[in-house]
């Protein structure tokens, strides 16, 4: 009986507060990322660039900074750790609430681009409601920054298309 009066508490506080959708990891529709002053040391450690490969495959591994901006306006950063197994991580500054760990699989293009297809949840009040898919060409450069281009497509959970938006990505790398 307790469990159950819990239960309608909690479907009526979300009732009562309205639907308000939430930002997945790279959802574009939704603001909430604030550009973040970095600490002495990690700009430090951004600073000191080890020696790179000869190539964008071997020199994308490893933890990044990324700046992203949508349809030309500021979006977000997130930290991505790219693995020589060809999969990446990301954990972007947008509100827990609406998903902000997301993931994906990369390949090398070429001598200086990289290619991913990045996959994340969409949330509305905490409850999966579609899914998003970013895919990136990224030019990566040999003294530990890389810059691109992204196309960002929202689905709800029935494969309808919510949005569809391009940006831009610039990174830095963090050295060990």
């Amino acid at each position: 009986m307790k469990l159950s009066l819990t239960l309608i508490a909690a479907a009526s506080a979300l009732v009562l507060g309205g639907l308000s959708a939430q930002a997945g990891c790279a959802d574009p529709r939704q603001s909430g990322a604030q550009q973040i002053k970095l600490p002495a040391q990690l700009s430090q450690r951004m600073a000191q660039k080890l020696p790179t490969g000869t190539d964008a495959g071997s020199n994308i591994i490893g933890t990044w900074l990324v700046t992203y901006t949508v349809e030309g306006s500021p979006f977000g950063q997130a930290y991505i750790q790219w693995h020589d197994d060809g999969t990446e991580w990301e954990n972007i500054n947008l509100p827990v609430e609406g998903g902000n760990i997301c993931m994906g699989s990369w390949k090398k293009v070429d001598a200086k681009r990289v290619y991913r297809d990045h996959w994340g949840w969409l949330y509305t009040n905490g409850d999966v409601s579609g899914y998003f898919n970013e895919t990136e060409t990224d030019h990566v450069s040999r003294d530990g920054s890389y810059t691109g281009t992204n196309e960002q497509i929202g689905y709800d959970l029935n494969g309808n298309q919510l949005f569809d938006v391009t940006g831009t990505s610039s990174a830095v790398k963090i050295t060990p």
